[in-house]
């Protein structure tokens, strides 16, 4: 497998507080990689190192082969949380001026701007100031700008802050439609959801250390708790059905519905053997669904956090 970029052993120190200990992940190409944890993980110090606006105390960063340089910042598109457009400027002339800043021709810059206003219906805003507009309608403008050089590696910082829930899927569809095209994209974000959406690979740092990365799918199988969630009808007592079934089972919740005959319950299994329940099940009625619970990013990230801080 091929990677956009690779960091070895980085660590970076502001004074005497710790940002990033030792550090080493590989994000493939092609891929949109999860860059997670609370704040104050490293994250932003990560993403800083990534683009040289600050420079690591030990270890080393490779990109697309190479050990990073000053010349790869123009194959790298940065969205950082903080936006940093000029207020005052009006949205052409400072898209156009962004634009050749990452090596674009004037005449180049016009005629890929001209493309996305026209695809974002934004034409008219050509020569409005930043001030004028929403902070929705500059995070567009914003967007515009990270993406019009089509850089190899896009890093997304909280994409969707600031955008109605239209726009911020006008956003996802576009970042989704740039991987598709070939574009590695580093995604980092607290919106979980956008997590399981998005993201392929994921990293989670915690006070400045790596607490798990690997592929999104990988990690969820690794974290199951064996717990299924069952539908069981019954013409059975389930009074009596519920003790039996506690007996030799973990019963963490249950409920009957009487119009349907149906016991719905959630249980937990000493291991991933369900040939004993399933048997006993069939003999109590019909199953009419039997799934396992599969824990969620924010699950993970919320039981991987806590059991660090325990």
């Amino acid at each position: 497998m091929s990677h956009i970029l690779v960091a070895e052993g980085v660590s970076k120190k502001f004074g005497t507080h710790t940002a990033l200990s030792n550090i080493s992940l590989e994000i493939p190409e092609n891929c949109i990689y999860g860059l997670l944890g609370p704040n104050g993980a490293g994250k932003t110090t990560l993403i800083r190192i990534i683009n040289q606006i600050s420079f690591p105390d030990t270890g080393k960063v490779f990109f697309d082969g190479e050990l990073l340089a000053p010349h790869h910042i123009a194959a790298i598109g940065y969205l950082p949380e903080e936006r940093g457009l000029y207020k005052s400027m009006k949205v052409g002339e400072q898209a156009l001026y962004l634009a050749q800043l990452k090596g674009l021709s004037k005449t180049e810059a016009k005629k890929r701007l001209k493309f996305w206003f026209e695809k974002f219906e934004i034409g008219d805003w050509w020569n409005k100031k930043i001030q004028e507009l929403s902070k929705g309608m500059a995070q567009k403008i914003q967007f515009i700008v990270t993406v019009l050089h089509e850089p190899k590696l896009l890093i997304f910082d909280e994409p969707f802050s600031g955008f109605d829930p239209i726009n911020a899927n006008k956003i996802k569809d576009e970042i989704l439609s740039l991987k598709e095209k070939g574009t590695s994209i580093i995604f980092s974000t607290h919106r979980m959801e956008s997590v399981e959406e998005l993201c392929e690979y994921i990293t989670l740092l915690h006070e400045s250390e790596k607490l798990l990365d690997g592929k999104l799918s990988d990690i969820k199988k690794a974290y199951k708790n064996n717990v299924f969630k069952i539908g069981l009808q019954t013409e059975e007592n389930t009074e009596s059905l519920l003790q039996d079934l506690n007996e030799a089972f973990e019963i963490t919740h249950s409920e009957f519905n009487t119009e349907e005959k149906q016991f719905d319950f959630t249980v937990k299994l000493p291991s991933d053997d369900t040939s004993i329940i399933l048997k006993k099940l069939a003999a109590l009625g019909n199953i009419n669904h039997f799934n396992e619970t599969i824990p969620s990013a924010n699950d993970i990230f919320i039981q991987t956090v806590n059991s660090k801080n325990a």
